[in-house]
């Protein structure tokens, strides 16, 4: 017997990947309940080999629901994720509504599994924004060894990060540069995308960062360690899937780059591919519908005392989402810390 497993936001990029990554991974479930929005009641999502029909979230009874996963926003999560936890059911969190709670554990199960434990103080878990996620998973081992310092990090953010209508402006401004009269006028992002770089996600802040850029700064100290300094630029570039980023890393020790990149291999959830050759390395097209994280580029920063220079590629709809929350689902079985309801 196994567990009941509700999706919220199951008609959404992250939604449809999550019922992808429950089915993918055998997840131990007896029954998975799609929900959505009432405007999506009756729609239709693949789980599996089976199809799901969509409930309305305002109406289902949570009571005898093991945990759900949430993907609808940070409004919908901050109305409904606590109503959902005093039920006695597991929120899962994708939005960017609960991670900075201190009552609310901000999760990578490669990196700080141990601090799941604290769900039981709300019954709900958080999940890293995807940017953060990947580069968590490839600082934490270094920094077990070296002692992290300081990080910046430059992003080139796929406009998967910003919904399905953000995918279909980058693919209708594109066919508009080459079918006469097809031009189209940006709306979902303040410029055109289409074979353009845009250094803004979402919105500025009073000291000139973007708020993207400081949920990387804020999560990654709660994370790994307060006392890493962090500093970000992240752009969004014409990529429809997959998250790329630039790092630059100063160790408190020293660090060669055979040594990073051995601890990088034998580290979970983590691929290198670091040949220094013409394709040597990995794009987010090859990266675009993988479980792992990719570093690659792993070289010598000789600017800095004990410096290294990374290049990191994932799924940010995977890894920095719908996989990643899956996991953590996984981590709150394997350590025994979620009731299963069917066997009681």
């Amino acid at each position: 017997m196994g567990y009941k497993v509700a999706v919220v936001g199951a008609t959404g990029n992250v939604g449809r990947e999550m019922l992808n990554v429950l089915a993918e991974r055998e997840f131990p479930a007896d029954e998975v309940i799609a929900l959505a929005s009432r405007r999506s009641l009756g729609k239709e999502v693949s789980f599996g080999d089976s199809v799901l029909k969509c409930r309305d979230l305002e109406t289902y009874d949570f009571s005898q629901t093991d945990l759900c996963l949430m993907s609808a926003g940070s409004s919908v999560s901050k109305e409904w994720s606590p109503k959902i936890g005093a039920q006695g059911c597991v929120v899962i969190d994708n939005s960017s509504c609960w991670r900075y709670d201190v009552d609310v554990p901000l999760i990578v199960p490669e990196v700080n599994a141990d601090a799941v434990a604290g769900f039981t103080k709300k019954n709900i878990i958080a999940n890293p924004n995807c940017s953060t996620a990947q580069l968590v998973v490839a600082l934490k081992p270094l920094h077990d060894v070296a002692g992290i310092k300081r990080v910046v990090v430059s992003t080139y953010q796929s406009v998967s990060g910003a919904g399905k209508d953000a995918m279909d402006e980058l693919w209708a401004q594109t066919k508009g540069k080459f079918v006469p009269g097809q031009e189209v006028e940006p709306t979902k992002f303040p410029k055109e995308i289409a074979f353009n770089c845009i250094p803004h996600i979402d919105v500025f802040m009073e000291d000139g960062y973007t708020k993207e850029e400081w949920k990387m700064m804020v999560e990654t100290k709660k994370i790994i360690d307060k006392k890493i300094k962090l500093t970000a630029t992240c752009v969004r570039v014409p990529v429809f899937v997959g998250h790329s980023e630039a790092v630059n890393i100063e160790f408190e020790r020293p660090i060669t780059v055979e040594e990073a990149r051995e601890i990088l291999r034998t580290s979970p959830g983590i691929m290198v591919v670091d040949k220094r050759e013409p394709g040597g390395y990995v794009t987010p097209c090859e990266a675009a519908g993988e479980y792992a994280t990719y570093v690659s580029r792993i070289r010598e920063d000789a600017t800095v005392e004990n410096g290294l220079a990374l290049w990191i590629v994932s799924d940010n709809l995977l890894k920095g989402a719908a996989l990643n929350t899956v996991q953590i689902a996984e981590t709150l079985i394997n350590r025994g810390l979620l009731k299963d309801r069917a066997a009681a």
